[in-house]
């Protein structure tokens, strides 16, 4: 007999070996139809994998997270055997899930187009209307090379042939098309119903720059309709929040070719990354990090003692001066510990924090660069805390705390938080693994945070939390991190004199809230979409007189304001009130105030809020008042 325990516990028995399918009939009709896959002991399978053994089950549908992945994956190679119908000589390669979705990747003779993309979609639904079943074989290396070979799939053989030789390896065909694939899939092809392809892109074989320009189609797949339009409605709504597109219409900022991977900041953007950089340095002060710079072009004698020049070196940008190398620094760590390094230090010292908003720059490849979001030369909100094993947790705690602050203040209120540990390949004894893991779990748990772990995503030298922030369309967003590191002061020797007048290593841990300005600066402009809050708004006030006669008070109104430490703009040609108001809003300035000659004669303003809300009439001091609330609260 075999058993079978189901995910309540309950177990049922078959006479001999059994499908997970039949495991899903037993069951009722209505799991049969919904059934996608099947899970044992953490392995997801095929319907058709046939249990030999007393094992856990649970049957995968559509509701499950699991069940999600396999539709994507089934639909990449769907969308391979649509295209293999309308191209025959396409040469497929690699099509794996993604984020949201999948892609895969086509070697033709010609681009694909738009309209080609519209062809293979139709072709992707009418497949799919046919049901037909999804099988699974299995072959020796050697046998499926030769059978890709005889069917002209040369990037199947390739990939096959770089599997160890003796190796077998697995084959899923529906209807004509016949793919490489580990798999697990849907039974049939009928499960796959809400898809949609989304865009055409270049993708090097392999990745490699040498290799020939492969067509990349990405795709999205979902369990159902509303779910689908929900993610286009989604995506609808990130294109209009597009930081780029915002940038240009409201003067921020733009990319230049001159300069790949840099950002040119206009008088309105650096007025913000200001009110950015100047409010973390607040925070800075506030909770006892001391401000630091350090060079940006270091000795390579330095990133071969840190590792960094043997591991890092393709992504540095290097120079030379009277024979000797240097590197642009891509991360600011090392230097805060020859800072560190300056004079003895004590325990009494401890922990010591390092907080610099330090530039660094990383020669990232030229396709992964996206607005400001990614760039070559970014700024961090960097901090470095040295400090002993035993302070670490109420160093967590600290920061936990003051993240969580920090991005309320920005307008973000979800915050995911992970704990990666120890990898298979590390540094350190067992027991200090221990000590740093329980440091940050114990340190999110007093802090309330729910958290979940990351098994083997830590760093070689220590673990870390992650801090991820979700946007208005529930975008993630990694931006915080916490880093548990006692390489770094081994490797640059650093120390300090303890209570017995030993000298100690240090731990140092890295941290930082927003990460790259420049990215976060690109979220909070989507966030907002562009109509930030008042007290980052580049310009908060737009003053608008109707005639010439109200000037002299346009005037003093704005000297007021400016008194008061605002950003003010004044609008006095000569030109339709109502032209003049229509293009200040489409600035997304927080407020407008309009001047007539009743206005002046009052001593009053007429108020417009953002978003075309009229606030009417008030005395200049109560708008004062209003917007200086504002900005105290964060609004």
């Amino acid at each position: 007999m075999i058993h079978i325990t189901l995910p309540d516990g309950s177990v049922r028995e078959f006479p001999g070996p059994v499908t997970v399918a039949e495991v899903a009939a037993s069951i009722g009709t209505g799991l049969a139809k919904a059934a996608l896959a099947g899970k044992i002991n953490d392995q997801v399978v095929d319907t058709s994998y046939q249990i030999t053994a007393d094992s856990p089950l649970a049957i995968i549908t559509a509701k499950d997270a699991d069940g999600l992945d396999v539709i994507r994956h089934s639909t990449a190679h769907l969308l391979a055997y649509a295209v293999k119908e309308l191209f025959p000589d396409a040469q497929v390669t690699i099509g794996p899930v993604i984020e949201n979705g999948f892609f895969y990747d086509f070697s033709y003779k010609r681009p694909f187009t738009p309209e080609d993309l519209v062809a293979i979609e139709k072709k992707m639904a009418a497949l799919a209307a046919k049901d037909e079943p999804v099988t699974r074989r299995v072959l020796p290396r050697d046998e499926a090379v030769a059978y890709f070979k005889g069917i002209g799939e040369h990037y199947k053989a390739e990939i096959i042939g770089s599997i160890p030789a003796g190796e077998d390896v697995s084959l899923y065909r529906e209807g004509a098309f016949e793919d490489l694939c580990r798999g697990p899939h849907v039974p049939s092809t009928g499960k796959l119903k809400f898809f949609k392809l989304m865009k055409l892109a270049g993708a090097y074989w392999r990745g490699d720059h040498n290799n020939e320009m492969l067509q990349r189609v990405y795709g999205t797949a979902w369990a159902t309709k509303d779910e689908l339009q929900g993610y286009l409605t989604m995506l609808e709504e990130a294109e209009k929040r597009d930081h780029r597109k915002l940038g240009r219409e409201l003067d921020l900022f733009h990319i230049d070719d001159h300069a790949p991977g840099t950002v040119f900041w206009h008088p309105k953007g650096w007025t913000l990354w200001q009110g950015v950089e100047q409010y973390m340095r607040k925070v800075y002060q506030d909770n006892g990090y001391q401000e630091v710079k350090g060079p940006q072009i270091i000795d390579k004698g330095l990133w071969e003692k840190t590792g960094h020049w043997d591991k890092y070196r393709e992504n540095m940008f290097v120079t030379e001066s009277e024979k000797r190398d240097y590197a642009l620094k891509p991360m600011n760590c090392p230097g805060h510990i020859l800072i560190f390094k300056q004079g003895i230090k004590s325990y009494r010292d401890l922990p010591l924090r390092f907080g610099e908003f330090g530039q660094c720059h990383r020669n990232e490849p030229s396709g992964g660069l996206h607005g400001i979001m990614r760039v070559r030369a970014f700024t961090q909100d960097d901090g470095h805390i040295f400090c002993t094993e035993d302070q670490i947790q109420a160093e967590v705690i600290a920061f936990t705390t003051l993240l969580q602050k920090v991005y309320k203040d920005f307008g973000f209120t979800d915050i995911i938080y992970k704990l990666s540990t120890r990898p298979e390949k590390r540094i350190g004894s067992e027991e200090s693994w221990d000590r740093a893991e329980a440091a940050l779990a114990e340190g999110l748990r007093a802090s309330g945070c729910d958290f979940e772990y990351l098994p083997g995503e830590g760093a070689f030298y220590g673990p870390k939390i992650e801090y991820t922030l979700k946007d208005a369309l529930g975008r993630p967003w990694q931006c915080g991190t916490i880093q548990v590191d006692p390489n770094m002061p081994e490797r640059l020797d650093a120390e300090f004199v303890g209570e017995d007048g030993a000298r100690h290593r240090p731990v140092m841990l890295h941290r930082a809230i927003v990460g790259s300005l420049e990215r976060f600066i690109g979220i909070l402009i989507e966030q907002h979409a562009g109509a930030l809050p008042t007290w980052l708004a580049p310009m908060q006030v737009s003053i608008l007189n109707i005639t010439e006669s109200q000037d002299e008070y346009c005037r003093e109104i704005a000297k007021q304001l400016q008194n008061q430490g605002l950003r003010v703009t004044l609008d006095l040609r000569n030109e339709k009130i109502t032209r003049k108001i229509r293009e200040h809003s489409m600035q997304k300035l927080p407020y407008i105030l309009v001047v007539g000659d009743k206005e002046k004669e009052a001593g009053s303003v007429a108020v417009r809020a953002r978003g075309n809300i009229d606030l009417g009439v008030m005395s200049l001091q109560d708008f004062q008042s209003k917007i200086a609330s504002d900005i105290a609260l964060k609004l």
